[in-house]
């Protein structure tokens, strides 16, 4: 690997470039896919559009409720009651009605594996602030904003149709990312390819995901499709060390989905490797200190750098060290002064940040008048402004 270090201009802004990774030409309206293991990106198509999301919504839902769970406001073996707003949903259901009440656990299995409708509105009004399911709406939206998701904003618990209710790609994963890695208890639900309830759903026992059961290492997360939407699927996979998220949206069929989403994840595995950069500690440039006890200072990573490169280009990887420069002393050690940028081929550029290996103190006096003096001559040999 090389390094080339560079002085930028202090208020340059630096954008992250969201490049699609190469070689992989989806169908779907809009997709995200990204490794979570290194946070790489490896495809983005109108990932940032807010989008009817139809039943992949529901994992919002489900993750205010686990919330609720961890924060001692719900219990898994607390009976719920069923409203009959609730029980007046279509689409997928639990078939619940108003005499029931249902352990939560049983709303849990009734959401990720059956895609219950019903079963996202009884947590929901559990749960909301004013006892109704378009309260829970305006609450999730909300913690929702407090996540990151800025392009979602939910009308209801379960994705069924309605003006407004939209989430982006990105969102979905964010909150897909945030189940996995905040509810590791809960997680493994999301792998259960078929669920029992009371006997009375047989139509309705099986979980729509089609990755489960291919031995790729998907477990999770959810279909979903409306007319709006198209079809759907929030996907996650996991072989070896590595973890994948993705999100498509706006594909034709089911069947097509199938097939998409299978070759999404077979594409992240074999198309690209995780590759060890550079070790925490490791010095990879110096940067120049002005008016110092030493004339430059070492960078290094603060820790271990691993990311994710193409299998074609894993030996070829070019980087550079970007600051804003001299800088200034004094310097403590750990201190933030540079990004390690490097852009693998296909992929997004990736900044790391770069901390100072040592202290630098002030220099002495002798120091100081050396820099000012070096200043003064190279004044003088530039000559006035605007000479020739």
């Amino acid at each position: 690997m090389s390094f080339a270090a560079r002085l930028v201009a202090p208020l340059i802004a630096i954008v992250l470039l969201a490049i699609p990774a190469k070689a992989f030409e989806t169908s779907a309206k809009a997709a995200f896919v990204m490794d979570i293991t290194t946070g790489t990106v490896l495809l983005n198509k109108n990932a940032d559009d807010p989008l009817p999301p139809a039943s992949m919504s529901k994992l919002m839902t489900l993750y205010v409720a686990f919330e609720a769970v961890r924060d001692g406001r719900l219990t898994l073996q607390e009976k719920l009651p069923v409203s009959q707003h609730a029980m007046s949903y279509g689409g997928s259901t639990m078939f619940l009605d108003t005499t029931d009440r249902v352990t939560v656990e049983d709303l849990f299995r009734g959401i990720i594996v059956l895609s219950g409708n019903d079963a996202c509105a009884v947590i929901a009004e559990a749960l909301s602030p004013d006892g109704t399911e378009a309260g829970f709406a305006r609450f999730m939206t909300q913690r929702a904003q407090k996540m990151g998701m800025t392009n979602s904003t939910f009308m209801n618990s379960n994705g069924w149709p309605e003006a407004g209710h939209r989430m982006s790609m990105r969102d979905l994963a964010l909150v897909a990312r945030r189940l996995i890695e905040d509810f590791p208890e809960f997680y493994p639900m999301f792998a259960e390819t078929e669920y029992l309830f009371d006997g009375r759903a047989p139509q309705n026992t099986q979980n729509r995901n089609p990755l489960l059961r291919l031995g790729i290492g998907a477990d999770g997360l959810k279909t979903g499709h409306t007319q709006a939407a198209g079809y759907g699927l929030v996907g996650s996979a996991k072989q070896g060390d590595r973890r994948v998220v993705f999100v498509v949206s706006g594909i034709d069929t089911a069947a097509q989905r199938a097939k998409e989403a299978e070759a999404i994840v077979n594409w992240a595995f074999r198309q690209f490797t995780q590759k060890d950069i550079v070790k925490a500690g490791t010095e990879v440039a110096r940067a120049d200190v002005w008016m110092g006890g030493a004339p430059s200072v070492g960078l290094t990573p603060a820790e271990d750098l691993t990311t994710l490169v193409p299998v074609l280009g894993a030996d070829d990887l070019k980087a550079e060290v970007v600051y804003t420069g001299p800088v200034r002393a004094p310097v403590a050690k750990g201190d933030a002064l540079a990004e390690l940028v490097f852009k693998p081929e296909g992929l997004p550029e990736t900044r790391i940040p770069l901390v100072a290996s040592e202290d630098v103190p002030v220099g002495g006096f002798g120091v100081r008048l050396m820099t000012v003096s070096r200043v003064l001559l190279n004044r003088l040999q530039q000559g006035p402004e605007g000479a020739i």
